[in-house]
């Protein structure tokens, strides 16, 4: 078993953003919802279709991931794909999971980035 540390803030479930938007106390465009998942556009997008995916439990980033959360991160692959058939992204798309500050997160909630609609570069930082 590998034993880490993680040296960055926490936020707890009662002051996340995206757990908030979960309880609906923030209104989004739920573009597709069951019953561990949840998706909807950034507000800030990054390519013509930018799209979020969380799971509904607060899980503040893969690194805090457990084997205990091994159905849940197979469901968010899951559900980004369901999206990105259904946003029809049949050129292909990019699917992005930022870890940690230099990993570029900024919200303290596991999500998946899903970007398509153009060309992706690579590299990407």
């Amino acid at each position: 078993m590998l034993l880490f540390t993680i040296h960055y803030p926490l936020f707890t479930a009662m002051s996340c953003l995206f757990c908030k938007i979960v309880a609906g106390e923030i209104p989004v465009n739920r573009l597709y919802e069951d019953e561990q998942t949840l998706a909807f556009p950034d507000i800030n997008p990054q390519a013509p279709t930018h799209i979020l995916v969380i799971p509904k439990n607060h899980l503040a980033s893969h690194a805090h991931a457990t084997q205990d959360d091994t159905a849940v991160l197979g469901q968010l692959l899951h559900t980004a794909g369901e999206v990105a058939r259904a946003q029809n992204l049949t050129n292909g798309y990019r699917l992005v999971l930022n870890t940690g500050p230099d990993g570029g997160q900024t919200v303290d909630h596991l999500h998946i980035h899903i970007l398509g609609g153009r060309q992706m570069h690579w590299p990407p930082g």
